[in-house]
């Protein structure tokens, strides 16, 4: 099958021709301003089985048809409420679809089944005239194969639909980006089944209260029955498979940064394209415009597919406005695989001095970590947490002089002439200090815990990994020779009143090993560590 595409800017007759392809059964693609939509008779019988076969779309996923006004109502649904005319009048023609019960007319083909049927009203004057023309609903699910991204410029439609269809109208780029959204009118409170091109919040402003169907945020579970287009069934995916990370933007791009690997490609806000240098990118628009964020989504995804990339990462924007469309996209594209950048995933970092462990925990900064040292945490907390140091004064007397500071060797020689009095001493330390920790950790995507008793203290129970950076003892000797200026023998000495390598090998989760030749070296060997570690972490 040849498939013509009509231009009706400069050729008067496409709107009449496409009509009547329509009118005889045939298949066309037309613009909207959502998406391209594949388009049939709604009430033929066998042209709405040629949009499954076209689609590879499931027969029970139910088809939306489409009206020129609110007038057509009656025709083709019962029981229509005082509410649909309310939104009609709002909000049509617009990217609104009303689920509202079928008359008998409209075949259970087009319904997937069902006894409702999804009717909207597309903004696009070209689509209009065509319905009018055609004298018919016109059926019509988004122009793609089915499980892609759906299409949003006529070029799209070629890719997915040359030599499938009868014709596409070239109706030029969709101005909205992402479908309709469907409500459904028959149940109370009325329930969304779909976020698409009108926001939720504009819904409510109209009708009050509206209940938001598990679908939205989740996939159904087999053998449930979807009510409406894109319930079901995995939606809008390239070929590469997508992660989509959500969070705050700041936090969800450094959290992509640390799980890259080098054949991904990347979806992201505009303002954190640079941090993806070598990797192909499709940029969504600045991360407040959700607007565009819609227009560009489903072009984002298809990007790909002439691409050799092996995994797609996506920032998600939040679910406010049109932000809940587009993140229900990227998610479904995704099948539901989320990683969530506002959850901190804390590492904590240990070792014997000389094994590298500041280049390691240098590498974990350039993954997009933060670093949080805690024996400097500690150390301030000392000098400006009031219940710490009450703490401490209760326990141990006034080991704090008369200027504030802490009375190191007053409160040695407490401690560590008594086996006792410095196990309690570790208890209030490790009773003040994790929550500390956790507190600066908040907000931060990926934290690095920086202790060197962190198994002897307890705060590998705040980690998700915990590793040990160890090396050969006389690789150790001399680096810290050099780094120290001390002699071997007083470096030997220092390893030796350390925890032994088997000591880390038993409590740690993780171990990375320093065998390399400087520094530079193992901070390369170090990122790929932490970003293999993260990714298991992820389950990617």
């Amino acid at each position: 099958m040849n498939t013509i595409v009509f231009h009706p800017e400069s050729d008067p007759a496409a709107i009449q021709e496409a009509a009547a392809i329509l009118r005889r059964g045939g298949l066309v693609g037309i613009p909207t301003e959502t998406v391209y939509g594949l388009g049939a008779d709604a009430l033929n019988e066998d042209a709405v089985v040629r949009i499954f076969l076209a689609k590879g779309r499931p027969q029970d996923n139910p088809l939306i048809i489409h009206v020129p006004d609110a007038s057509w109502l009656e025709q083709y649904c019962r029981d229509v409420p005082p509410e649909a005319y309310r939104l009609a009048e709002r909000f049509w023609p617009g990217p609104l679809t009303m689920i509202l019960p079928r008359r008998d007319i409209v075949p259970l083909q087009t319904t997937g089944g069902l006894e409702t049927v999804g009717v909207r009203c597309p903004d696009h004057p070209v689509t209009l005239a065509i319905i009018r023309a055609a004298g018919v609903p016109i059926a019509a699910p988004s122009g793609n194969t089915s499980g892609r991204p759906s299409p949003t410029t006529a070029a799209h439609m070629i890719e997915d639909m040359d030599g499938k269809i009868d014709g596409i109208v070239d109706g030029g780029p969709c101005t909205v980006g992402v479908e309709s959204t469907i409500i459904d009118l028959t149940v109370t409170p009325p329930r969304l089944l779909r976020p698409g091109g009108l926001p939720l919040e504009a819904l409510e402003e109209v009708l009050g209260e509206v209940s938001v169907d598990k679908a939205v945020t989740g996939l159904l579970a087999a053998g449930e029955h979807p009510r409406a287009p894109g319930m079901k069934y995995r939606h809008y995916a390239p070929h590469a498979p997508v992660t989509v990370v959500t969070g705050a933007p700041d936090r969800s791009a450094r959290r992509i940064l640390g799980l890259l690997s080098d054949q991904a490609g990347v979806i992201c806000f505009d303002e954190y394209a640079p941090l993806y240098a070598g990797h192909i990118i499709h940029r969504l628009g600045p991360a407040a415009d959700k607007s565009a964020q819609a227009r560009h989504v489903f072009d984002a995804l298809r990007t790909f597919d002439g691409t050799d990339v092996t995994e797609i990462f996506a920032q998600c924007p939040d679910d406010r406005g049109l932000g809940l469309a587009v993140a229900n996209r990227l998610k479904k594209a995704a099948g539901f695989h989320l990683v969530d950048a506002d959850r901190p995933i804390l590492i904590g970092l240990t070792g014997g001095t000389g094994a590298g462990k500041t280049s390691a925990l240098a590498a974990l900064e350039d993954l997009g970590g933060t670093v949080l040292d805690c024996d400097a945490v500690y150390h301030e907390m000392l000098r400006t947490d009031p219940a710490l140091r009450g703490a401490i004064e209760g326990a141990f007397g006034p080991v704090f002089g008369p200027d504030g500071t802490l009375d190191r060797q007053k409160l040695g020689n407490i401690v560590f002439s008594d086996p006792a009095a410095l196990e309690r001493l570790n208890a209030i330390v490790y009773e003040y200090l994790p929550p500390e920790l956790m507190r600066r950790a908040a907000g931060q995507s990926l934290v690095g815990l920086d202790a060197i008793n962190l198994v002897e203290s307890g705060l590998d129970r705040l980690c998700a990994c915990t590793v040990a950076v160890l090396a050969p003892a006389e690789n150790r000797v001399r680096r810290i020779m050099a780094r120290d200026g001390i002699s071997r023998d007083y470096a030997r000495l220092r390893i030796s009143a350390q925890p032994s390598d088997g000591f880390y090998r038993e409590h740690c989760s993780h171990i990375l090993e320093n065998t390399c030749a400087g520094p530079a070296q193992f901070r390369d060997q170090a990122r790929i560590f932490f970003r293999k570690m993260l990714r298991e972490i992820e389950h990617i």
